[in-house]
């Protein structure tokens, strides 16, 4: 026997019996919302999303990587799971110092996971130069453990001082859990 449920306003569904014997039991979430139909996500689904939002502003004049203060957690629901991590860093300044660089990296952790961008500002002394950079990586952290992701930058090379977020600019890490 079929069970067909009309809609409020036009069509229906149609639930029908399989074509085996025995007892076949379909149990509902006791949920508001839409019912998925498989519990089971498919490879490249976006199982969850976290986004951050920094903007005050740091500086540094040494070559070794600082932090920047923006960073964001994940809790990974399986350890099959890949996180794609998504940075946006605004504000770049070389401190009016000519031939100054910065580089930009995303950690995991403490691990550096990706460098993904390494400048230099060729600009007269007295000039300063203000730049967004952007950058991605797909990760493997194989854990279910919350994983902290974080960017890092330091000089590159000349002399001067650098900093992200100048002038209270906001600068964006986004981690997107994707299937295994």
């Amino acid at each position: 026997m079929s069970l067909v449920l009309s809609g409020s306003t036009s069509g229906s569904v149609t639930l029908q019996e399989p074509a085996v014997a025995g007892t076949t039991v379909l149990t509902l979430p006791a949920v508001t919302g839409n019912v998925l139909t498989d519990t089971s996500p498919k490879v490249g689904n976006v199982l969850q999303v976290v986004s951050v939002t920094y903007s005050t502003a740091t500086s540094t004049s040494g070559t070794t990587l600082v932090d920047t203060g923006l960073s964001a957690s994940i809790t990974p629901t399986s350890s099959s799971s890949k996180i794609l991590v998504l940075v946006t860093m605004n504000g770049l300044i070389n401190g009016g110092t000519a031939n100054t660089g910065i580089r930009l990296a995303i950690l995991r952790g403490s691990t550096n996971i990706n460098t993904f961008a390494e400048y230099t500002c060729y600009i007269s002394s007295s000039a300063s130069l203000i730049a967004s950079a952007a950058g991605n990586y797909l990760d493997s952290p194989s854990t279910t453990s919350s994983t902290t992701y974080k960017v890092q930058f330091s000089r590159r090379d000349g002399s001067g001082t650098v900093s992200v977020q100048a002038n209270s600019d906001s600068s964006t890490i986004v981690l997107m859990e994707i299937a295994g």
